[in-house]
């Protein structure tokens, strides 16, 4: 998304270790517009984002990016302090009664949540036609893709950035780290000083529901302490324990474990017993240590950009986080609806890490 709002106005090539774009993060998706969802700067991306997910710049898709989903929060006993930092910065969140949530979620056990909370600004993106609709922008505006290039070495000398990969050696006076997981390791590469940042992986089981009618219009629902989801999607049930296991960066599978423990939480909370798992898949989300993206020019080291750390938020917040990150790296003002949505500045850049 970055790339191709830079190709708009100069020379730019994606350099992609992997045979085809997006295979560590994009292609492992729950594909979730929840704007009460993440820390504060990742809630103004998002929130920034909706006009985007809604109405689409013509041309960029050829159908509906996002598709309505209620999202609901559930507070069972003993989850009275998350619920009061979770409603700390929600916003047009809807408290709502057991009883209706029950309506809403048929299997939800009437014991389970104390207090129910809904949020109707939410939807399932459709994260393959937004993928698609960046690299289009991308290679329409001059952009280049070259996928199978690994970086091995970066050299920066005469104010330009040698990149070296084993197809030959790439150069410009400006480098994009969008590295993800493996952030650090390409700033280390370089020599720049790593920020910290730390791979979680997720792991989600898909339930088949087959004799369960209605089901895909039931909402996504989580419990406000995160300790696992459900979410219908492709005629399946997504279920996850949220699990966040530190891991080095790898190409990531699903932990039995935890789709186990999602499994068993979801049975805690609900009516649901699932006699299997029809297939499962994992995926690394990668946070730096106070859980921010970091955003912006190294201060120590010349034409280094940073784009890391989104955690698990980098789809929904996409749309301004990609022009914003764009302002940046160009040394322009940024975009007017991210700043109406709170952003701080502070809060991104990789200054807070320099000390």
């Amino acid at each position: 998304s970055l790339a191709a709002h830079l190709a708009s106005e100069k020379r730019v090539v994606i350099l992609e270790m992997e045979e085809r774009p997006g295979y560590h993060s994009t292609g492992r998706s729950a594909a979730s517009f929840e704007p009460n969802y993440g820390p504060p700067p990742m809630l103004a991306f998002t929130r920034a984002s909706a006009s985007f997910f809604e109405e689409p710049p013509k041309g960029f898709a050829t159908a509906a990016l996002l598709k309505p989903r209620d999202s609901l929060f559930l507070m069972p006993e003993g989850q009275e302090e998350a619920a009061e930092t979770f409603l700390l910065h929600s916003s047009d969140l809807a408290e709502i009664s057991p009883r209706a949530a029950s309506e809403a979620f048929p299997i939800l056990r009437e014991t389970y949540a104390k207090r129910a909370f809904l949020d109707i600004n939410s939807g399932d993106i459709d994260v393959d036609l937004l993928h698609q609709g960046y690299l289009r922008w991308f290679k329409e505006r001059g952009g280049v893709l070259a996928l199978t290039h690994q970086v091995k070495g970066l050299l920066y000398r005469k104010h330009a950035w040698q990149v070296a990969t084993e197809y030959g050696i790439f150069e410009s006076p400006v480098i994009v780290n969008a590295a993800g997981a493996w952030g650090d390791v390409v700033a280390k590469l370089g020599g720049v000083k790593p920020v910290g940042l730390v791979p979680k992986r997720r792991s989600v089981g898909v339930i088949p529901m087959d004799d369960v009618e209605g089901f895909m219009d039931w909402p996504q629902v989580t419990d406000v302490a995160e300790t696992w989801y459900c979410k219908p999607q492709s005629g399946k049930l997504l279920v996850s324990s949220a699990d966040a296991t530190p891991v080095e960066p790898h190409d990531a599978w699903a932990d039995d474990l935890a789709i186990a423990e999602g499994i068993d939480r979801l049975m805690t909370a609900t009516t649901l017993a699932p006699e299997r798992v029809e297939h499962s898949w994992g995926g690394l989300r990668t946070f730096a240590p106070d859980g921010n993206p970091v955003v912006g020019y190294d201060p120590h080291t010349e034409g280094f950009f940073w784009l890391a750390g989104q955690g698990g938020y980098g789809i929904q917040s996409s749309p301004m986080l990609s022009l914003t990150a764009a302002a940046m790296a160009r040394h322009k003002p940024l975009p007017q609806q991210v700043l109406d949505h709170g952003l701080n500045l502070a809060h991104i850049t990789p200054e807070r890490f320099s000390s």
